[in-house]
C-alpha cells in the first residue's frame, strides 16, 4: 500500500484529475454549467478468519469520480471508476445529458464556495503500508488467545485520498486511514443447548491500536459465560450497555434523528433548544479531531468543523448539508453525505464519556473492561447486554426501534452477574431511553468501534447505565 499521509504530488494528482473534468464539463456546456468533483483514491485490505483458520486476504486499490452538474435548472450525478481520457468523457457526457432530462431541481442551493479545512485527516503511514503479515498476526493473537474455542472474524485496512474541487473555486484535498478487528468465539453448553457466542471489536485509524490477544480473550470469556442461557419474561428492566450496544443507539440517533432532512420534513425527534436527554448525556461530531477517521470536508465540499450536537442533555443543534441548510434558512455544518434523499449524517458522533482518566483495565469474565464492571457494580437488579443487532426502525418521530441482543446477555443481581440470559427481543424508543432521569451512569471510556463498508462512520461510545429497557420477548417468542 501506499503512504497515508498524502505528498503533495500525491495530491496534485487528484485535484488535476478532479480539473480534467470540470475542464471537460465547460468544454461541452459551457459557463452555464455549474459542476463538482470528488476524486476518492482507496486501498482496501481484509484478512477473513473461520473455524480459527484464515481463509480469506482480499486486496483492493480503486479509484472514483463523482460528479454533479447543474444545468439550466436541473441537477443531476453521476461516477465512474474508469479514469483514462475515455472514462472521464463518458462520465461528463452521460451526467450532461441525464441533467437536460431531469426535472427541474427548485432545491438546488448552489455549489460550495472557496472555504479551508481546518484539518488535513488523520492517516497514519503504517496503517496505510501495512500487509497481510500484519493483519494474520493479529489474528493469530486473537485465536490463541481465545483457547482453544472455535473462532472467527475478520481485521480490515484501508487508507483513502480525496480531492474535491468545482467550479465556483472550491478546492480542498484530505486523507485518512482506518484500521479495524472483529471476532467472535463459541463455546459448547450442556447436551442439546445451542453455542454461545461471544463478540469483542475495535476500531482506530491505527492498526497499532489494534491487540488481537485482548479481543480473543475478551470474546473468549464472554462465550464462556454465556453458555446454557435462562429466558426473562418481557418488561422494563434497568440495563448496562456495553459500547457494541451503545454504538448502535448513537448511529441510530445520527442517521434518523440529527438529520437536517429528518428534521425538515418532521420526522426527527430532535428539537434544538429542548432538554430532550439525561443531564450526563452530551454529543459531538468532530472529524478534526485527533484520530478521528474520515474526510475533512463533506461530499458537498463544505469543510468539517467540531459540532456540539447536545450539551449537558439538551438539543443544541443537528447536521445540515447545503440543501438541508437552505431549506432551514441557515448554513451547512459539513455534512452532506452525497445524496438529497438521504440529508445530512453526523458521521464523526462520541457520545462524550463520564469524567476521569479514561483508562481502564482488562478484567476477568465476561464483561468489557473495568468501565462496563463499574457500571455493573451500581445496579441493583437488571441486565448487561453486550451487543445489538438486525434494529428496524418502528416510529421514525419518535425513534422507537426493534432489534435483539447478540454476544452474551447476563442477568444482574446486586450488583454481579448471576445468570447467562438467552436472545431477547426489544421495543424501545432509542432518545426515549437516554431521556432525563434515566440515564444512571456512563463510562469513562469511549473506543472507537467499526463502522459498516456502505458508509464510512466514526463512532465512539462509552458503556451507558439507563433505568429502563424494554424487552419485548425471549427466545421462545
Amino acid at each position: 500500500m501506499s503512504a497515508g499521509t498524502p505528498t503533495g504530488a500525491q495530491a496534485r494528482a487528484e485535484l488535476d484529475l478532479a480539473g480534467q473534468v470540470l475542464e471537460l464539463v465547460r468544454r461541452h456546456a459551457g459557463a452555464d454549467a455549474q459542476a463538482e468533483v470528488l476524486v476518492d483514491r482507496r486501498e482496501y485490505a481484509l484478512t477473513r478468519f473461520a473455524v480459527s483458520y484464515i481463509h480469506q486476504n482480499v486486496a483492493d486499490e480503486s479509484t472514483s469520480v463523482r460528479l454533479r452538474v447543474h444545468r439550466g435548472g436541473r441537477t443531476a450525478g453521476g461516477s465512474t471508476t474508469v479514469v483514462d481520457a475515455a472514462g472521464l468523457e463518458g462520465l461528463v457526457t452521460r451526467t450532461l445529458e441525464a441533467a437536460r432530462l431531469l426535472p427541474p431541481d427548485p432545491g438546488w442551493p448552489g455549489l460550495a464556495p472557496p472555504a479551508t479545512a481546518s484539518a488535513a485527516g488523520s492517516p497514519d503511514d503504517a496503517t496505510a503500508g501495512a500487509g497481510p503479515s500484519e493483519r494474520a498476526e493479529r489474528v493469530r493473537a486473537f485465536v490463541d488467545a481465545a483457547g482453544g474455542l472455535e473462532t472467527a472474524g475478520y481485521c480490515r485496512t484501508s487508507s483513502t485520498r480525496a480531492a474535491f474541487a468545482n467550479t465556483a473555486g472550491q478546492s480542498l484535498t484530505g486523507a485518512f486511514t482506518e484500521a479495524g478487528m472483529d471476532g467472535i468465539a463459541r463455546a459448547r453448553g450442556s447436551a442439546g443447548t445451542a453455542p454461545a457466542d461471544g463478540a469483542a471489536r475495535l476500531a482506530s485509524s491505527r492498526l497499532a491500536d489494534l491487540d488481537g490477544s485482548v479481543l480473543g480473550a475478551r470474546a473468549a470469556a464472554k462465550a464462556r459465560a454465556a453458555v446454557d442461557p435462562v429466558e426473562v419474561p418481557p418488561g422494563s428492566y434497568p440495563v448496562v450497555l456495553e459500547p457494541a450496544a451503545v454504538a448502535d443507539l448513537l448511529l441510530m440517533l445520527a442517521v434518523y434523528g440529527f438529520n437536517g432532512r429528518a428534521v425538515n420534513d418532521g420526522v426527527s425527534f430532535a428539537q434544538v433548544g429542548q432538554p430532550q436527554f439525561d443531564r450526563r448525556v452530551s454529543l459531538v461530531d468532530d472529524a478534526t479531531a485527533p484520530g478521528a477517521i474520515g474526510l475533512p470536508f463533506d461530499l458537498d465540499g463544505t469543510p468539517k468543523r467540531p459540532l456540539e450536537l447536545v450539551r449537558d442533555g439538551v438539543t443544541t443543534s443537528v447536521a445540515h448539508d447545503r440543501r438541508t441548510a437552505a431549506v432551514a434558512g441557515t448554513t451547512s455544518t459539513g455534512h452532506g453525505i452525497g445524496e438529497a434523499s438521504s440529508g445530512a449524517v453526523p458521521t464523526n458522533l462520541a457520545l462524550v464519556p463520564a469524567e476521569g482518566s479514561g483508562e481502564v483495565t482488562e478484567v476477568d469474565g465476561p464483561m468489557a473492561d473495568s468501565a462496563v464492571a463499574d457500571l455493573v457494580r451500581g445496579l441493583e437488579r437488571g441486565l448487561l447486554v453486550s451487543d445489538i443487532w438486525y434494529t428496524r426502525v418502528l416510529d421514525p418521530r419518535r425513534l422507537v426501534m426493534t432489534g435483539l441482543t447478540r454476544n452474551g446477555v447476563w442477568l444482574v443481581e446486586n450488583g454481579e452477574l448471576t445468570r447467562p440470559v438467552s436472545t431477547l427481543r426489544f421495543t424501545q424508543s432509542y432518545p426515549g431511553a437516554l431521556a432525563p432521569g434515566l440515564v444512571t451512569g456512563i463510562g469513562g471510556h469511549a473506543p472507537h468501534l467499526p463502522g459498516d463498508d456502505w458508509m464510512t462512520v466514526d463512532l465512539q461510545a462509552p458503556a451507558l447505565s439507563l433505568a429502563g429497557w424494554n424487552v419485548t420477548g425471549g427466545a421462545s417468542g
